[in-house]
């Protein structure tokens, strides 16, 4: 079925239910909802030439015309590509290249920046242009798709160089909502609030509270802060919320979120990132284990794979050390290298099955078969599971580093920084950071001059690394910049020429925290 037809459903049983919400007021009910949504459809077949099957790429921050838009583009049977925010206008074009969008849709903010840019055959629209220009909706079903349509790309990556598009379809859509509905329990029968990126976990999360005709609720003006915070959960509490670590971290601050509001959160998921064990005890203790639920999975099964229940992360039986037990409706798998399952407490990659596996990669092929083999997908990621079924990752097979919540691929970093013309060799990995988690590092081979160890060898360290900076901020998002240039005269290497990063990632400590 059309996953809009989870709105559809929703606004003919409960038509009068807040649907989407800014701050303490209700701006649309479900009826209002999906005859926006149905209005935003016939615009984009009408006004822009657009037929189903078609991919809309979505540059947009949070804002309360991302669900219109979002089932708009579902109704009329397109394919949404919703893309970070934060990316930088040469990035939004490359992915609106690759997977052929007909049309991209961005906020104000960013439409400006992206028309100076260009998006070569992709035309560009203002989301408030199109929803103004959308007029009313004909009453009709969403448009007809089968459970193996593409629904949504996600743009996901390992550490191999440009991102792919993992193909969700409107099955797997479908399948992720059943779960949510079943795993998450209670959790989605409260107003969602949306304080982490629709592009990603939230929006997706956010389709099982439109089945339960709850109000996706957005703070004012998109900002996120103690006033913001305060006004939504005054309104609409107990609310259930998506949070990455490094927001979740953020939420133990009373600063932020009064000691009084916590009881109007009623669920916090999180996930998109490690989670540090000794934060993790001091959600529970200023949140209760009751309000905790953690979902592990990737891009190619979004939040989909293993999940901490509320009752797994306080008493005798707490296993914060775990991403918990597989999901309703998938299958997890420790193996070896040819695939065979390992017993309980041996480390080998996690594999996943079910009906959230994605379809595949957009036009990559290859990428798909080592991606999909025998049925399972191979994530990367290396685990053992105990006797209980209790998944813990030991490590990530890939180098890829997660930066509070956002995904950095360091050969992307890399082939940045190998354009700039004082730069001979780079290698980029991922370093602690009690704030963010991981963030990137530089190890750079200065052109025409020894690094030496590191410190400045009479070639301006300091003002190479200054350039540099400035380089990668002409050039790709803020949030993916290295945090640290560390020059060296060579870079460490096996006998196949391959750079050594495990090796590179013990050198950190070895530099003066000051030296860039």
């Amino acid at each position: 079925m059309n996953i809009a037809e989870l709105l559809r459903r929703a606004a003919a049983e409960n038509p009068y239910a807040p649907a989407v919400c800014e701050g303490a007021d209700v701006l649309r009910d479900h009826r209002q909802l999906a005859d926006r949504a149905q209005a935003i459809g016939d615009a984009l077949v009408r006004e822009h030439g657009l037929r189903p099957g078609d991919r809309v790429a979505l540059a947009m921050r949070n804002t309360p015309l991302y669900p219109e838009v979002l089932f708009g583009v579902w109704w009329a049977g397109l394919v949404a590509v919703p893309l970070n925010a934060r990316l930088h206008p040469k990035e939004f074009a490359q992915l609106a290249e690759d997977c052929g969008a007909g049309l991209c849709v961005a906020t104000d903010e960013l439409a400006g920046p992206l028309r100076e840019q260009g998006l070569g055959a992709t035309a560009l629209v203002a989301a408030d242009e199109l929803v103004a220009g959308a007029g009313r909706g004909v009453a009709r079903a969403p448009s007809a798709a089968g459970d193996d349509d593409p629904a949504w790309l996600f743009y996901t990556s390992g550490t191999t160089g440009r991102s792919k598009g993992a193909v969700l379809t409107h099955g797997n859509l479908a399948a992720a909502t059943r779960s949510a509905l079943a795993d998450i329990g209670t959790g989605v029968d409260a107003a969602m609030l949306h304080i982490a990126p629709m592009s990603h976990a939230g929006g997706l999360f956010g389709l099982a509270h439109v089945a339960r005709a709850r109000a996706q609720v957005f703070p004012r003006g998109g900002a996120v802060n103690a006033d913001t915070l305060g006004e939504a959960l005054r309104a609409f509490g107990p609310v259930s919320l998506f949070a990455v670590p490094t927001v979740l971290r953020r939420l133990l601050d009373p600063g932020l979120l009064d000691g009084e509001l916590v009881p109007l959160v009623h669920r916090i998921l999180y996930g998109g990132a490690p989670m540090y064990r000794a934060d993790l005890e001091k959600a529970v203790a200023r949140f209760g284990a009751g309000r905790l639920w953690q979902g592990y999975g990737q891009g190619e099964s979004p939040g989909t794979i293993t999940h901490l229940r509320p009752e797994d992360h306080a008493g005798p039986a707490a296993r914060l050390g775990s991403v918990g037990r597989a999901r309703t409706g998938v299958e997890v798998r420790v193996a070896d290298d040819d695939g065979r399952a390992l017993p309980p407490g041996e480390t080998g990659e996690v594999l996943v099955r079910g009906a959230t596996v994605m379809a595949g990669y957009w036009n990559a092929p290859e990428a798909t078969a080592r991606a999909l083999r025998d049925g399972w997908l191979h994530t990367g990621d290396l685990g053992r599971l105990d006797a209980d079924g209790f998944l813990t990752l030991v490590d990530r097979a890939k180098d890829l580093i997660i930066a509070g919540g956002s995904n950095i691929y360091p050969r992307e970093v890399e082939e940045v920084l190998l354009r700039h013309p004082s730069v001979a060799e780079a290698a980029v990995v991922g370093g602690a950071d009690a704030e963010w988690g991981e963030l990137p590092v530089a190890f750079v081979v200065p052109s025409g001059g020894d690094g030496g160890d590191g410190r400045d060898s009479g070639d301006g360290g300091d003002a190479l690394a200054a350039a540099l900076e400035r380089h990668c901020l002409a050039e790709m998002a803020r949030y993916k910049r290295p945090r640290r240039f560390l020059f060296v005269a060579e870079l460490p290497k096996n006998s196949y020429g391959k750079v050594l990063k495990t090796e590179l990632r013990g050198l950190i400590g070895r530099f003066p925290e000051d030296h860039r």
